[in-house]
């Protein structure tokens, strides 16, 4: 059944996209995984192609297309040659710049969203704490307000462009005897003194990715960084973006799955075995069909969820069920896939063992599988 989410505006914007990735990512992927991080110059150079705040408005340097399918054709196209550096442009899209567009003050636009759409700012979102994971309301950061500014201490880690960042959405509790309604948000600038990061930590997979601790020492935020009008607004916006976030890793958990099953169908029809192609023998034939259902029937789903998305009626519970079920089909893929390609499929010079490592934590970051389960299942009133 042949996809009818996109235009051929969106072809245009797809094939100018896949040559920045060719030109510009793959051929230097594999020495930025060694380094840990991808050079800032990366985002500028985007940013100078129309890749970054395609929902920017004008005034502010963006593009003016309020249109997810613009975001989900960047995720397809680094998920489908393993370009997981590019993450980094994901989460200034989908996930960080959704706060400065709808709870930014007309000057804090002005100062930011140019610098963001241009890929001068590098933005991160610092939730996860090194005692709180999923229960938000337990993190212990604050932010004491003194005058006209807030006093910021604690720490977070796994933070998504922790080393690179310009820009920190912060979550703190400026109400410490309130759970929910004692946190706010507030945007960290780089170079702002007391303001430190550890190291880059080293992970399992995604290692062109930064992701870091970051430390906050008597850290002196103005108020004027404060996301809102008010204190305490913090976790409503981040509920607010939640299914954004969660349909950006479900778009990318399918599309992971599609280019596992289209690097494995060149190779079994390659590799021989017993004087035939591997890919002619039952088994690699049923697993390959299951897996190229799944993601056929994923894929439709999650074009769905895009367009409620742009409709604005994309529910918690939808976003929920798409990235649990394409993040979990990531990974059966991925083992697969792995499991055809034999002993070639542990070798990392292969994309399959690549991926492998790659898509473990999306069953982890932006909500558990464990968690996704935990939302559908309420809404089923249990």
């Amino acid at each position: 059944m042949e996809r009818t989410l996109y235009s051929s505006e969106h072809d245009e914007f797809r094939a100018s996209f896949r040559k920045f990735v060719e030109n510009d990512l793959v051929p230097n992927h594999a020495e930025w995984a060694d380094e840990g991080i991808m050079p800032r110059d990366v985002f500028t150079a985007a940013g100078a192609h129309g890749f970054l705040g395609m929902e920017v408005p004008e005034e502010y340097g963006g593009g003016g297309v309020p249109d997810f399918r613009f975001n989900a054709i960047i995720s397809e196209e680094l998920m489908y040659v393993g370009a997981t550096a590019g993450l980094g442009f994901t989460l200034q899209n989908d996930v960080c710049l959704p706060y400065y567009l709808r709870f930014c003050s007309p000057e804090q636009k002005a100062r930011w969203l140019p610098g963001i759409t241009g890929g001068d700012l590098i933005t991160a979102i610092a939730m996860t704490e090194p005692g709180t994971g999923s229960d938000l309301a337990s993190i212990t950061t604050t932010a004491v307000r003194r005058g006209d500014d807030f006093i910021v201490n604690g720490a977070k880690t796994f933070i998504t462009n922790g080393i690179n960042s310009d820009l920190v959405i912060v979550a703190a509790k400026t109400d410490p005897a309130e759970r929910h309604r004692g946190i706010s948000l507030l945007v960290v600038e780089r170079g702002t003194p007391g303001f430190e990061r550890g190291r880059n930590l080293d992970k399992l997979g995604q290692h062109a990715q930064d992701t870091a601790e970051l430390w906050f020492n008597d850290v002196v935020v103005p108020a004027e960084n404060l996301l809102g009008d008010v204190p305490g607004q913090g976790f409503t916006q981040l509920m607010t973006n939640l299914p954004q976030e969660r349909l950006s890793i479900a778009v990318a958990g399918v599309a992971g799955a599609r280019a596992a099953l289209t690097w494995t169908l060149q190779y079994v029809s390659d590799r021989k075995a017993f004087g035939k192609p591997i890919g002619s023998f039952q088994n690699s034939r049923f697993v390959l069909a299951e897996i190229a259902t799944e993601v056929d029937i994923a894929e439709h789903y999650v074009d769905d969820c895009i367009r409620a998305l742009n409709a604005g009626q994309l529910t918690a519970v939808e976003a929920a069920k798409a990235k649990y079920w394409c993040t979990e089909l990531q990974g059966r893929a991925v083992d697969a896939c792995l499991q055809l390609h034999g002993g070639y499929g542990y070798m990392t010079e292969y994309p399959i063992s690549r991926a492998y490592a790659d898509a473990r934590i999306s069953r982890i970051y932006g909500g558990t599988t464990e968690i996704m389960k935990e939302v559908i299942g309420r809404d089923l009133g249990l």
